[in-house]
């Protein structure tokens, strides 16, 4: 590129720089509330579900996804995406799970090299007694704490920040 031609680009990068904003005191203040809400809620839920149930919570959210799923099986791409995993992070738990008898894998029908996890009757069972832990967890942590207002508050919130 032409000296002249560079330095048109760097002017353009220079103004849109410029032009960008970035957050306000308390725009961060709010971001690093939500983390912290965030963090708490998780721990606080994750702690009592390994205590009561041996589970991790992300355990849990892998029975939950397979629980939900048609035949109680996605693939493993698509479990991966379900739960916010990697498809190595999503691999080594369906390792444990499966050594626990609550997942299984199976071939998929239509691809010859595809593989699903699949939630067995153990791991749905395993799955029912964590819920009631679970979702009491949810109950007293989230729930209890917000009223009608702030929860559909939350929720179109929640909406918009998933994109």
């Amino acid at each position: 590129m032409s000296g002249n031609g560079w330095t048109q680009v760097t002017e353009v990068a220079d103004r849109v720089v410029a032009e960008r904003r970035t957050p306000t005191t308390d725009e961060l203040a709010t971001w690093r509330w939500f983390l912290r809400a965030h963090a708490t809620i998780t721990r606080a839920l994750e702690n009592e579900l390994e205590a009561e149930e041996k589970l991790s919570l992300a355990s849990y959210d892998v029975l939950v996804q397979l629980a939900e799923a048609p035949d109680r099986r996605l693939r493993m791409t698509e479990l991966a995406d379900a739960v916010l995993l990697s498809r190595s992070g999503v691999t080594r738990l369906v390792d444990r799970l499966e050594r626990m008898g609550l997942v299984s894998r199976c071939p998929v029908e239509s691809d010859g090299r595809g593989v699903a996890a699949r939630l067995t009757d153990a791991g749905l069972g395993r799955l029912r007694r964590a819920s009631r832990s679970h979702l009491t967890g949810v109950q007293r942590h989230f729930v209890a704490r917000l009223d009608q207002a702030s929860m559909e508050a939350l929720e179109e919130i929640s909406r918009r920040l998933a994109g």
